[in-house]
């Protein structure tokens, strides 16, 4: 098994703006409060979620470590929450590669007297607090309409996630199809899900694959932020740009030259410092006994709701990125 890597920060500045209830359990055992955040895999998405969380480490005033795996695998995930469990940090944060591996060691942390925090995993179990920045199915139709309207609501069509046990982009495509099917029944979706969209080689190599063995598809619609970039690389290789669409979230200052080329057309995402700094001022407000409201202020988001599932914050920031946007985008992100 591969390393993980690491880096950490600890800095001392004004904390930052909460609305909050009364104190509810124990203050952080450790001053200042130390935070551990876990990504999924060493990709530009999580290099920029690394930059909010020391961000915020800095601003609040917080020992906030980002630990991000070599590889998108559960078991170096559920190592580095070991990890985390054994240097008696107050809060643990984690992007899931798969939930269902993650629940007994956020167990092992909740007894430990360690609060647990996720983001893009709604609903999992083990977990005190999930913090999301869009809300699900708005993000994944809106992707699916802004891909029929790309394709002329007609035509093969191939899904990427990131993996079949990635939670939420599988909500967001059981969204985009369920849309698919009842709006627009003159697509048709090639095969199943690719689980490839965490890695630009796998989404290439799969991309050329469907492609060959597919002269009439119309385009890919992806969730996962390097799909796009493979993708969209694959369909300029095979020389269909305006003939093969690609449509998913990507980082901007990523695929800037693919978008600008019409190898991927469109897409949305939320901007991932934001949501790592978001998530170590959540870990800061827990680490201090505190407990979210429905309208609080985190700085960057503005105020948040408490959705409809339990114990999950939602903010609404959902960015468009388009040949007009992209220019800018790739300026912040």
């Amino acid at each position: 098994m591969r390393p993980i890597t690491r880096r950490t920060v600890l800095k001392s500045a004004a904390a930052g703006t909460f609305t909050f209830l009364s104190p509810l359990g124990a203050r952080a055992a450790n001053n200042p409060p130390q935070i551990g955040i876990v990504g999924k895999i060493r990709i530009p998405w999580f290099d920029n979620v690394e930059k909010g969380v020391l961000k915020a480490g800095q601003e609040l005033g917080v020992d906030a470590t980002m630990i991000i795996p070599t590889e998108a695998d559960a078991a170096q995930q559920v190592r580095a929450v070991e990890d985390l469990i054994a240097k008696k940090v107050d809060v643990i944060g984690v992007i899931p590669n798969d939930g269902a591996a993650l629940e007994p060691v956020f167990k092992r942390a909740q007894d430990a007297g360690i609060k647990v925090i996720v983001h893009e995993q709604p609903g999992q179990k083990n977990a005190d607090w999930d913090i999301e920045l869009i809300q699900d199915k708005q993000f994944g139709e809106a992707h699916l309409e802004a891909f029929a309207e790309a394709i002329g609501g007609e035509g093969k069509y191939v899904v990427y996630v990131g993996g079949l046990t990635v939670t939420l982009h599988n909500v967001w495509a059981d969204a985009a199809v369920a849309l698919q099917k009842s709006k627009y029944p003159n697509m048709q979706q090639v095969g199943d899900r690719y689980g490839v969209s965490n890695s630009v080689e796998d989404s290439q190599k799969t991309a050329a694959d469907v492609m060959r063995a597919n002269p009439d598809l119309k385009g890919f619609l992806i969730f996962g932020a390097n799909g796009p970039i493979g993708a969209g690389q694959a369909v300029s290789d095979a020389d269909k740009i305006g003939k093969v669409i690609v449509v998913g979230p990507f980082i901007p200052s990523q695929g800037q030259k693919l978008m600008k080329s019409g190898a991927i057309t469109r897409g949305y995402l939320w901007n991932p410092i934001d949501a790592g700094y978001a998530m170590v001022q959540l870990g800061n407000l827990l680490a201090t006994g505190k407990t979210p409201v429905d309208g609080m202020d985190i700085p960057g988001l503005g105020p948040v709701q408490l959705g409809p599932e339990e114990r999950t914050i939602r903010a609404n920031k959902m960015l468009d990125i388009n040949p007009q946007t992209i220019d800018e985008l790739a300026k912040l992100i």
